[in-house]
C-alpha cells in the first residue's frame, strides 16, 4: 500500500473519493499534456506569458513566485488557452466534507486545496513549507502534520514576531492563518521548493482569498506528508 492510500484511510479519516497526479516539477514532462521549456536568458514571465491567466498557470504549477531569470527551464501546459484551472490541482477534487470547510496542505506536493462544506474542491494554489533543517536556528524547521484548527488570523499587516533572529522578528507575513503553536499559513515569496522555517507560505493573493472569503476562526486544517 502506498503513502496516498495510507494517508486516505488512515487516522485523520478524510476518505478521498478521488484520486489525481502528483502535478509537480520537472515529472509532469513525462505527461502528453505538458512540455519542459527553456528559459531564454532575457526571458520574464510577463513576456512569455503577457496573458495573467496563462501566467499564474505556469506560476502555480512551477510553484515560484521568483523572477524568472531564477530557472533554467518551467513546465508548461501544452493546451493552456483551453485548460481547465481546477483540474491541475494535484490534490483530490472531491473529500468526504463532513459538514465543514477544509484546507488541506500536501507537502509532497507542495500545494495546497479548498474545500467547501460538501467536499468539493473549489480552489488550489502552491505553497512553500518547511526546508527541513534552518542554520539561523541550528534545529530542524519542518511543517508538522496532522489536522489542526485555524485559531487566530490577521490581514496583510501580519509580521513574525520571531524571524528574523538578529532583529528579534519583523518578517512580513501578510494574512497570516495559524493553526498550530506558532505555524501558520501566509503569503510570501516561493521558490519552488521548500523554504520556510516551518510555516505554510501561499501566494499572497492567494493567503487574501482564504483569509477574506474561506478561512474563520475554527476552520479545519489538514497536513499530509
Amino acid at each position: 500500500m502506498n503513502r496516498w492510500m495510507r494517508f486516505c484511510i488512515g487516522l485523520l479519516g478524510i476518505g478521498f473519493l478521488s484520486t489525481a497526479f502528483p502535478y509537480y516539477g520537472r515529472e509532469l514532462c513525462n505527461y502528453s499534456d505538458f512540455k519542459c521549456v527553456t528559459v531564454g536568458r532575457h526571458a520574464t514571465w510577463n513576456s512569455l506569458f503577457p496573458d495573467a491567466r496563462e501566467r499564474t498557470i505556469v506560476m502555480r504549477l512551477n510553484r515560484t513566485t521568483l523572477p524568472l531569470y531564477t530557472r533554467s527551464w518551467i513546465v508548461v501546459p501544452k493546451n493552456i488557452s483551453d485548460i481547465n484551472y481546477l483540474a491541475l490541482s494535484p490534490l483530490p477534487g472531491q473529500t468526504n466534507g463532513r459538514g465543514e470547510r477544509t484546507v488541506i496542505i500536501d507537502l509532497s506536493t507542495q500545494a495546497f486545496g479548498a474545500y467547501d462544506e460538501s467536499g468539493n474542491q473549489v480552489y488550489w494554489g502552491p505553497v512553500s513549507t518547511g526546508k527541513g533543517y534552518c542554520p539561523d536556528i541550528k534545529s530542524a524547521c519542518r511543517t508538522p502534520t496532522g489536522s489542526y484548527r485555524v485559531y487566530a488570523k490577521a490581514g496583510p499587516d501580519c509580521k513574525s514576531s520571531i524571524f528574523p533572529i538578529e532583529t528579534h522578528g519583523g518578517a512580513p507575513m501578510p494574512y497570516c492563518m495559524h493553526f498550530h503553536k506558532g505555524f501558520a499559513m501566509h503569503g510570501g515569496v516561493l521558490p519552488g521548493y521548500p523554504a520556510s522555517h516551518g510555516c505554510v507560505r501561499l501566494m499572497t493573493e492567494d493567503a487574501q482569498w482564504l483569509s477574506q472569503h474561506f478561512i474563520k476562526i475554527g476552520t479545519r486544517v489538514v497536513l499530509q506528508p
